[in-house]
Parts: structure tokens; sequence; C-alpha cells
């Protein structure tokens, strides 16, 4: 004699008719995918470049980052002349929102003039690559991202400038 189910339980509760939703499933492969291709960061840094007859200058970070994350910039100057006093020039909208935590070498002279960082290496020599790394990190305040310009410099005289975007994801 079979036992009575509980109050309320037929026979119709006890065969499982419904099948599994696949759309959980589906929505979770498709965010993990997204992740993989670096849609939400984390893909390889840009390097954005120009030259002209005074220098070469190119600036490598990355493009999209989400907040917290720490992140590397590196600028390379290759003078094709005599630099007497060089200067690499980080605009203040670029750097809003982040916090710096290294940079590698240091400057002879660090300033802030006319909304730029200003940081002082002194002589470059024709030929020769300079590369200055930052290492900061994205504050939480910061959303949408940020934008601004590396700028190269024989003390006063604008050499090139490389404008530098970047996203940030929250």
């Amino acid at each position: 004699m079979a036992a009575q189910p509980p109050d309320g339980i037929r026979q119709k509760h006890e065969s499982n008719s419904r099948r599994a939703n696949p759309w959980p499933l589906l929505l979770l492969a498709v965010l993990l995918g997204a992740g993989l291709t670096g849609l939400f960061g984390g893909q390889p840094a840009v390097v954005r470049q120009t030259s002209n007859d005074m220098l070469a200058l190119s600036v490598r970070s990355p493009e999209t980052l989400r907040n917290g994350m720490a992140f590397e910039t590196v600028v390379e100057v290759t003078p094709h002349r005599p630099i007497g006093d060089l200067v690499i020039a980080v605009s203040d909208g670029l750097w809003r929102e982040m916090t710096i935590n290294t940079m590698i070498p240091a400057a002879g002279d660090e300033s802030h003039r006319s909304g730029f960082h200003r940081f002082s290496f002194g002589e470059a020599k024709p030929g020769e690559t300079f590369r200055f790394k930052v290492d900061g990190q994205i504050n939480p305040p910061l959303f949408a991202g940020t934008s601004g310009e590396v700028v190269a410099l024989d003390g006063e005289r604008r050499l090139a400038a490389v404008p530098v975007t970047i996203k940030v994801l929250p």
C-alpha cells in the first residue's frame, strides 16, 4: 500500500513536465564571451604615435579600463635633432580621478603650468630613445572615461603631441 502524499500534492505534481529554461545559461555564455574578447577591459595597450622632423613620440596605454584597475603607460621619445631640455607634459584632464603610483625615471624637475603636469628630463640626444613609464590606478569616482594629451617639449617650445582617450567601465 502506497503512502498518501501530503495535502495539496497531486499526481500531476510528481511528474516533471517542465524543462530547464535555457536563457540564463545563454546570457552567462554571452557575458563570458564578451569578457574573454576584452570588451570589458584587459586587452593589450594601444600605441598612439606621431612623428615630425624634430622627434618621434609614442604613447602606449590601455584603451579600456575598469574602476580600481591598475594600469601602465609608457611614453617614448626619439629625437631626430638635439633637445636641450626634454619635457614631457600630461594634461590635467587625462589624469583626472587617477592615482599615479610611480614614474620611472624620476624627473629632474616637476611643475604644473597652463593645465599640464610637466616633467623635465634634461638633454636628449638624436637617435637615443627616451622611455618614461608611469604606473597608475583608476579611482572609483571616474566613470565613462577621460581624455587629454601627452606633449613633448623642448623647454617651453611644443614639439609634438599625442591625444589619449581612456574609456572607464564600472
